[in-house]
């Protein structure tokens, strides 16, 4: 590993000392590590989400590794990279956005959760009784990987490679792997391509109750066929979505009861009172946000905190940072689940790019967290074991692994 890429690690490991040098900073702070200018305070994270004509999202995800030839060539054998809702702008991001409102909807949510409760209770009847387990891999991984199958309208067989490759998917574009391993993890993505398609072209000509039929419908004329461009978008945008739907809530899970077991106080407040349960999602959402940042880029020359940018600057937009800011939350720094149940945080976004899952999400940590002070109340963190290390993302800030013992 190149000593850039060990200082982007250690960043994207414990940022929140950046985040705080840069709130305390007069104007906006440039990171060399994200060649960006971070947005770090409250009031200007909320700012650059209201604007979204001056400050585009068409390089929110933009990758942080350049792929070799070899790496592309695989990728050339799938789909296409399309604008999606994440990093389209206008009348393009509110095509793409109608359809996951009405499927994210507050009702058809609370619809899933039932469906998300039974696999929970599955999940950890398979562990509870060995006494000690993994709860990344056992539980914070599957459990949302299943329940956006369902939203979308994947066999249950087919679950687990799609779950692998939108993991693979986020390796191969924001982590540095040996020349094989990108080809690997290439092969994988161009795998969960085919996959998806072949969902799209099955649910085109034979419509279900499911979010892909939904989107086939609308992407063309009835009865007409759908062509090669109209395949790509709709490959791109489930692509998409299943990533976002397994990958921030499963850090979300993960992360939230990675600080209520660490400072043990947390837990037995949860464990005594679960009337606490949705103030804990709160902070679990607040205090370490699962996605800490998305970047956007200016539209024209403008103005932001005092700072002067051309059109065409790099942004950082550290919604974590903005969790953090002392200004909007009393003794931010401190995770507390007494807090007052307060909403007003930026984990799921703001403006027109806020989160349409987040009704979803924040109902499977709240399961979750019913669930395992029920059924393991005398969970812990397990002492023989490394103490949890945060994975090296802004993308979807978890533990590594987390093994806990009851």
């Amino acid at each position: 590993m190149g000593a850039e890429q060990e200082r982007r690690d250690a960043l994207y490991r414990d940022p929140y000392p950046l985040y705080e040098r840069a709130r305390r900073t007069g104007g906006l702070t440039f990171v060399p590590e994200v060649d960006a200018w971070l947005v770090a305070r409250d009031e200007d994270v909320r700012e650059v989400l209201r604007r979204p004509d001056d400050f585009s999202s068409a390089n929110a995800l933009l990758p942080d590794v350049r792929l070799p030839e070899a790496a592309l060539g695989v990728l050339a054998r799938g789909f296409g990279p399309r604008q999606t809702v994440v990093s389209s702008d206008g009348a393009v991001h509110r095509r793409h956005r109608a359809p996951l409102n009405r499927a994210l909807s507050t009702a058809r949510s609370a619809a899933l959760l039932p469906y998300a409760r039974e696999c929970a209770r599955e999940l950890v009847a398979g562990f509870a009784g060995a006494g000690s387990a993994e709860l990344v891999e056992a539980y914070a991984r599957k459990l949302p990987g299943l329940v956006v199958g369902r939203l979308i309208g994947l066999d249950p067989a087919d679950v687990p490679a799609a779950v692998h490759g939108g993991y693979r998917a986020e390796e191969l574009l924001f982590r540095p792997l040996p020349p094989q391993e990108q080809l690997g993890a290439a092969e994988d993505v161009v795998a969960l391509q085919h996959l998806l398609d072949g969902y799209v072209r099955e649910r085109r000509a034979r419509p279900r109750q499911d979010l892909c039929s939904d989107l086939a419908a609308a992407a063309a004329p009835p009865g007409a066929a759908l062509g090669e461009e109209q395949r790509h978008e709709l490959v791109a945008h489930l692509q998409n979505l299943l990533i976002a739907g397994f990958l921030t809530t499963s850090a979300l899970i993960a992360t939230t009861l990675l600080h209520l077991l660490a400072d043990r106080s947390q837990w037995e407040l949860l464990r005594a009172d679960r009337g606490l349960v949705p103030a804990a999602v709160e902070e679990g959402l607040r205090f370490d946000t699962a996605v800490q940042a998305f970047r956007r880029v200016t539209t024209r020359p403008l103005e932001l905190a005092g700072t002067r940018l051309p059109a065409g600057a790099a942004l950082l937009v550290a919604y974590a940072s903005a969790n953090r800011d002392g200004r909007r939350h009393e003794d931010a720094d401190a995770f507390d689940i007494r807090r007052a149940v307060d909403r007003q945080h930026v984990a799921f976004g703001y403006g027109p790019h806020a989160c349409p899952g987040s009704h979803l999400a924040r109902g499977q940590l709240r399961l979750t967290l019913e669930l395992f002070t029920e059924v393991l109340p005398d969970l812990r963190i397990d002492p023989e074991r490394p103490a949890p290390r945060m994975r090296p993302t802004l993308i979807h800030r978890s533990p590594e692994d987390l093994y806990v013992t009851w």
